[in-house]
């Protein structure tokens, strides 16, 4: 029997999809696009059905041994009917995805959100793993989390569990692209310290990081870091609020649900150590002292691969715990 999958993580600002050896969690071989320029329901389709094709052909595996394709997408989906309901930073809803690439591709879909493939991954073969109960936190377009509790992924009621980006840190704050303010995703994502630095470059802030800029181009990972090293005053100053911010959602979550494990990801986490370890010093100030004590923090360490990793394991989570609500 073969043991290949292809996984495919649909962000807000690329899609990535790979193939996957589901025994060892090994990325054969991966293609990565942007999404930035791409947005609606038809365009999405379109790029998600080419990146399986390009995958397939590069990969020089025998397409029969793919026994099935699982995706992770940035949005609300129904996991039982492979429909991605809505997903606004592609501003693309009630697509059902599952009958489209099963009618495509004549393989297995399945559909879950992009934090719930990453937590999976990680579960699997990143920090995670032989870990039963943790908190996956991944801070990238926006901020969400897994929950996992006795190696079983949990969802709530209406399947949104784990929406942290949703905290309101700031009641009246930032609006938010949910439609609500004061989120903690306005004021601690990826896209949320981007917004803080243009904005400040426009006001007539100075700083190193407009060394780094291309046109049209947004500000990438990597440009913060230099500025960072360079120890950069308005970016410092920026990224520690942001960090402040996220350790205040980070205590909430300690205080509240007295986890064992929170597993950090996201480009931030993996690339900046200062983000990690900032946010980390500080939530631990602020949750109480008790649950404060027990919880661990670890980074994950699959970096750009945990949804790839978990979206071609979907098909074996889902089958081990016969979840029927999936």
């Amino acid at each position: 029997m073969s043991n290949y999958a292809i996984g495919i993580d649909l962000g807000g600002t690329k899609i990535l999809t790979g193939i996957v050896n589901k025994t060892t969690g090994e990325v054969l071989t991966y293609i990565k696009k942007k999404t930035k320029k791409d947005k609606g329901s038809e365009k999405i389709i379109h790029k998600i059905i080419n990146s399986i094709k390009e995958v397939i052909n590069e990969s020089g595996i025998d397409y029969d041994k793919i026994e099935e394709i699982g995706l992770g997408a940035a949005g609300q989906i129904n996991r039982e009917n492979g429909i991605i309901i809505n997903a606004p930073n592609l501003d693309c809803a009630n697509i059902n995805i599952k009958e489209i690439l099963e009618k495509e591709f004549n393989k297995k879909i399945y559909l879950g959100n992009d934090v719930e493939i990453a937590t999976i991954g990680e579960m699997y073969f990143g920090a995670g793993k032989n870990e039963k109960d943790f908190i996956c936190i991944f801070v990238g377009t926006g901020i969400g989390s897994g929950i996992v509790e006795e190696g079983n992924l949990r969802y709530g009621a209406s399947g949104t569990a784990g929406e942290i980006g949703h905290i309101i840190v700031d009641s009246g704050g930032r609006s938010c692209g949910c439609g609500g303010c004061g989120c903690l995703e306005a004021y601690a994502s990826r896209l949320a310290i981007e917004k803080r630095i243009i904005g400040a470059l426009k006001k007539g802030r100075k700083s190193d990081i407009v060394n780094y800029l291309v046109e049209d181009k947004p500000i990438k990972t990597s440009m913060i870091r230099k500025s960072l090293e360079t120890k950069d005053e308005l970016v410092t100053q920026i990224l520690t609020e942001a960090s402040e911010y996220l350790a205040s959602g980070l205590a909430s979550i300690i205080n509240f649900y007295n986890p064992k494990l929170i597993i950090l990801g996201g480009g931030l986490m993996n690339a900046i150590d200062f983000f990690y370890e900032h946010s980390v010093e500080i939530a631990k100030i602020k949750a109480l002292p008790t649950p404060s004590k027990i919880t661990e923090f670890k980074k994950a360490i699959l970096g750009d691969f945990s949804g790839v990793i978990g979206a071609a394991l979907l098909a074996e989570y889902r089958g081990k715990f016969s979840q029927t609500n999936l």
